[in-house]
């Protein structure tokens, strides 16, 4: 493979007149040859049309701009957010009537109609969601006489009762006294004196997954129950919890969470002196990293388990830093018309900066104070301090950008990636550079050692975590991903002046993405869904970092997406195809979808392909009278499978992004 990432030649324009429409800011509009299926001047017209639904889109983006200079679309995830918080305030003995009856109409408005809760749009009952939504139900006053509690109290038993629901949910259960904490696996304390270095430390956990264990660990070791007033037999099946599919590995930490139970109990003075010892680090640990906004990683698990592991160790819920955490989680709440509902995390940072190449590519200037305050806002948020990334990669300096509005312990690569390309293309000019500078030394310092880049650490990818009996859902490691790697190596491969470091880093991020590529052209998509979102985000990528569209992983990309359009037009795919083959690239088109694909193909130099014309087509007739997009369906990822998210800025950003790069001419390919 040749790269041909030093290149900055850029491509030639096509000849043909400038075309400008009323209200058209910044966009410029060239023709090209007719594509095969065009008849006269379609073309032109449908680029003339692309140009005015992306002004539509511009101007939506005005509207909707908060008066600090950034966007902040909903982060919808599902009921199990609304569940907990209900149960989390019953443990703490602050659930009021009016938050509860807000709560219940919110869970009873999402119950499908043969009785269990889903966990995204369209998407099957989930046994987990279902058990927590009902008793949420129950502690709102609903009896399970009731139609619709009787239904989910049957569905529920059909699929293995709550004695199959995953583990967290049996935490939730004991913790309100309607599990036995001796029938959960055990998390002792003393991990926290564990070495980085060491099989099973914190260290060899996610951010996520660590923050989560550490507070889950002290919970633990209190065990309380805080009984519920009912009981819930009408949700047991009598049948044992299913056996997981587990390693050999695995199987022997079954055996070892036995020997682990008989510690919790022992009582004679040294194991009593370290468990207090290994109890008040993990105090600390946990009040050490809380954010200036009073939550912990920005995200709804580890603020809420940290909040109670606190309150257990003895923390009351006025002093400050509890306080601090009560009136964050507040902010995560959006309450209307269908009732309370939870944000597992709230996404400023990502969505500005998505909302920034949206707008640089639908030919918006810099000189405009939307840009402007948009860009100030982003300059603000770089973080400057030393995070626990540091124990992967000690010595780096620090540098980027965090996804929420406070998370300074653990700004990602991802969103650093986006933020700097964001500012390029938006033209920030010299007051962005040392921030660019600095978030894009340390991304390159936070390469692993495989060329790929995960989200937040370094080489965090071992296998072992996941064999721990605690952990049946979600992902606990964070490895290299295709879409990370790919954002990275767009970053980088649009800088002027490389270093030699960032060359060699680049390098390796592009043999990285050639060697991952699914048999069948497509890319795993981590942060998206799922393939369509990976191929949409390499295909720019590898573009802008000079591989020729003739590339075998250029071509492949381009030929699986030419063969999963819809009829009408459009992309789609349904969060199903994390755990289900036949799902690979299908689903209902969607706004953000679409516009992944149409990314990719015009990066691709597939301007004049029939498929192109068609997704530009679906996007003008979906776009609605206020300029955005309708899109219920869930495109982002938490967990794969597991947790599924809405970005309710997803339907609009990229659609702008796409129609703007199809009526402009901009994207990879002309980025100096």
């Amino acid at each position: 493979m040749t790269l041909l990432a030093g290149s900055r030649e850029q491509p030639a324009n096509t000849d043909g007149a400038t075309l400008r429409k009323p209200g058209d800011v910044g966009l410029e509009v060239r023709d090209a040859p007719v594509v095969q299926g065009d008849h006269g001047g379609q073309h032109a017209n449908r680029a003339q049309t692309a140009s005015r639904a992306a002004a539509r889109a511009v101007d939506y983006l005005r509207r909707e701009q908060r008066p600090e200079g950034h966007w902040k679309g909903e982060l919808e995830t599902n009921v199990t957010m609304d569940a907990e918080d209900v149960l989390l305030r019953h443990f703490l003995g602050i659930l009021d009537g009016s938050t509860l009856r807000a709560a219940a109409r919110r869970l009873r408005g999402m119950q499908l109609s043969d009785g269990p809760w889903a966990t995204f749009h369209g998407g099957p009952g989930e046994l987990s969601a279902t058990v927590e939504a009902y008793v949420a139900l129950r502690l709102a006053g609903d009896e399970p006489s009731a139609p619709h509690m009787g239904a989910a109290a049957r569905w529920v038993r059909e699929h293995g009762g709550v004695e199959a629901a995953r583990v967290f949910t049996h935490v939730w259960l004991a913790m309100v006294g309607r599990w036995d904490w001796e029938d959960l696996p055990s998390v002792p304390a003393e991990l926290i004196f564990l070495p980085p270095r060491w099989p099973f430390s914190i260290w060899s956990f996610a951010c996520w997954a660590r923050q989560t264990i550490v507070a889950l660990a002290v919970i633990s070791h209190h065990r309380p129950a805080r009984a519920l007033p009912f009981g819930i037999d009408e949700l047991r099946s009598g049948q044992p919890r299913p056996p997981r599919h587990l390693t050999l590995l695995g199987r022997a930490m079954v055996g070892f969470d036995k020997v682990l139970h008989r510690y919790d109990r022992a009582t004679w003075w040294p194991v009593s002196a370290v468990r207090r010892a290994a109890l008040r680090e993990a105090e600390r640990w946990i009040v050490a990293r809380q954010e200036s906004d009073g939550s912990w990683g920005g995200i709804q698990p580890p603020m809420v388990y940290s909040t109670i592991a606190l309150v257990l160790q003895g923390y009351t819920l006025d002093h400050p830093v509890i306080a601090a955490a009560l009136h964050c989680m507040e902010a995560f709440t959006i309450d209307d018309d269908t009732g309370r509902r939870i944000e597992a995390c709230q996404s400023p940072v990502w969505d500005t900066a998505l909302a920034l190449v949206g707008l640089a590519d639908a030919g918006v200037p810099a000189t405009d104070p939307m840009v402007t305050r948009a860009q100030e806002w982003l300059l603000s948020q770089e973080v400057r301090v030393v995070g626990d990334w540091s124990v992967r990669r000690p010595g780096l300096a620090p540098g980027g950008w965090a996804f929420e509005f406070a998370n300074v312990n653990y700004p990602d690569i991802d969103d650093t990636a986006e933020v700097v390309l964001a500012l390029r293309r938006a033209g920030a000019g010299q007051p962005a550079g040392p921030a660019c500078h600095r978030g894009t030394d340390w991304v390159v310092g936070m390469q692993s050692s495989d060329g790929g880049w995960g989200a937040f650490d370094a080489d965090n990818n071992s296998s072992l975590p996941r064999q721990l009996p605690f952990f049946d859902f979600g992902e606990v490691t964070d490895p290299p991903t295709a879409d990370v790697t790919a954002h990275v190596v767009e970053m980088l491969a649009c800088e002027d002046h490389r270093s030699p470091e960032w060359d060699a880093a680049l390098r390796r991020g592009v043999e990285w993405l050639t060697a991952n590529q699914e048999p069948d052209g497509s890319y795993w998509g981590r942060w998206g869904v799922n393939y369509v979102y990976g191929v949409g985000a390499v295909v720019p990528a590898l573009v802008a970092a000079g591989v020729p569209s003739d590339h075998p992983a250029v071509a492949g990309a381009v030929r699986w997406l030419l063969e999963h359009q819809n009829s009408d037009g459009g992309w789609g795919e349904d969060m199903r195809s994390y755990v289900e083959p036949d799902w690979k690239g299908r689903g209902a088109s969607t706004a953000s979808q679409t516009a992944w694909a149409l990314m990719a193909l015009l990066a691709a130099g597939e301007r004049n392909n029939e498929a192109t014309a068609r997704g530009v087509d679906w996007l003008v007739a979906t776009q609605d009278e206020q300029g955005t997009w309708d899109e219920p369906w869930f495109t982002g990822t938490g967990f794969p499978w597991d947790f599924s998210l809405n970005y309710h800025l997803y339907r609009h950003v990229f659609p702008l992004t796409a129609l703007g790069r199809y009526a402009t001419g901009s994207g990879p390919k002309a980025m100096a």
